[in-house]
């Protein structure tokens, strides 16, 4: 029949992609480091080192995942294509629609898979730190610094990833001033590395009763999580450290005592707080790595030799270049204005789905690189 042998060809120019897949992902090569990561694994005294072994462990599993993860999109394209020869042969529209879907479901997880691929960045896999500031506009721009929170709560959870809150300070009458989030899971990084900078958002203020249209930023700063294999020497003498009440919206955020930390880096002014923790010295501990993640992510962007070449603050954004727009009146449009993706579907985005600008993002980024590549 006409539907399935249309529907056939078109899953067959899928077979050459997902074999150029293999060779990009670098499946011999992964499937080789598993067995190597295996064996360290029953090696005498593999355990003695609890930190060392759950760092193998952690990257044999997420190997695992995958080569496993690959091996499935493989099953269900056999499958797919079993299906679409059976339901021919018999000449069964009924199961035009699910092998319909079938295809489009391979399709996306290849894309998916396809995008992973090039997540190749030195701390492309780790986890991200993600800080939110309101920028000035009092308790409107607060709102809207809290919607971008949820919106990537929502993502985050979408996607698999754990979310921990680190930091929140409420908004005056609404919203957040600011907060801090760690967002946990392979590649957690890579894509929200796309997502730095400043968000600009255009509505009628549910605060203003004249219901006049307002203009309100917020921005975004996104850091790999370092892990504790990565040492990063700072003097001790340059931490100024504040003890301080915890506060969170409705008690439920964080743990409201006194143990809540602010770390200030006095060289570059840099100032990170964590009082999402039971204790002065876990929250302590945690913004220690917070302040060594942020001064690593400036090292690696300002192209620098050491976290002492780091001198002021840093005016990472301002508030004229915002990466995008989000529009709910007079239309609704959210828009890239790096990538030119957009978007009509704001309920979509605020309730997290965001892929098309992170794919968008990295696409755009993959092909600068191309193109840099080809002209040396």
């Amino acid at each position: 029949m006409v539907q399935f042998e249309e529907l056939r060809l078109e899953l067959e120019r899928t077979k050459p992609e997902i074999d150029d897949l293999a060779d990009a992902l670098g499946l011999k090569a992964m499937m080789s480091e598993i067995e190597q990561l295996e064996n360290k694994a029953t090696e005498p005294g593999f355990w003695d080192d609890m930190d060392k072994s759950q760092v193998i462990l952690q990257r044999t599993s997420a190997l695992k995942n995958k080569v496993e993860g690959y091996n499935t999109l493989v099953s269900k394209y056999d499958d797919a294509m079993a299906l679409i020869e059976l339901a021919n042969e018999d000449e069964d529209l009924s199961l035009l629609e699910e092998a319909q879907s079938e295809v489009e479901a391979i399709k996306e997880e290849l894309e998916k898979q396809r995008l992973q691929t090039l997540l190749t960045g030195e701390y492309d896999s780790k986890n991200a730190i993600l800080t939110f500031h309101a920028g000035s506009g009092g308790t409107e721009a607060q709102d809207w610094a809290e919607m971008l929170y949820r919106m990537y709560n929502r993502w985050a959870e979408k996607g698999g990833f754990k979310v921990k809150t680190l930091d929140y300070l409420d908004g005056d009458e609404a919203g957040l001033k600011s907060a801090v989030i760690l967002v946990e899971g392979l590649n957690a990084y890579g894509y929200l590395k796309s997502e730095a900078g400043v968000h600009r958002l255009v509505r009628v203020s549910p605060f203003d009763s004249s219901g006049r249209r307002h203009t309100s930023f917020a921005s975004l700063e996104v850091m790999p999580e370092i892990d504790d294999n990565i040492q990063i020497d700072i003097n001790p003498e340059d931490i100024k450290m504040d003890v301080y009440r915890a506060s969170g919206a409705g008690g439920q955020k964080v743990n409201k005592t006194s143990s809540a930390v602010r770390l200030t880096h006095i060289p570059t002014g840099i100032v990170v707080a964590c009082q999402v923790e039971r204790s002065q010295h876990q929250n302590r501990e945690v913004a220690m790595k917070m302040l060594m993640s942020k001064l690593m992510e400036i090292k690696e962007r300002e192209h620098l030799d050491k976290i002492e070449d780091i001198k002021g603050v840093q005016k990472e954004i301002t508030w004229g270049s915002q990466i995008r727009s989000y529009v709910f009146m007079p239309y609704t449009l959210v828009k890239d204005h790096r990538t030119s993706y957009e978007t009509g579907n704001i309920s979509a985005v605020m309730d997290g789905d965001i892929d098309g600008f992170i794919n968008a993002y990295l696409k755009a980024l993959s092909q600068n690189s191309l193109e840099n590549n080809n002209d040396m």
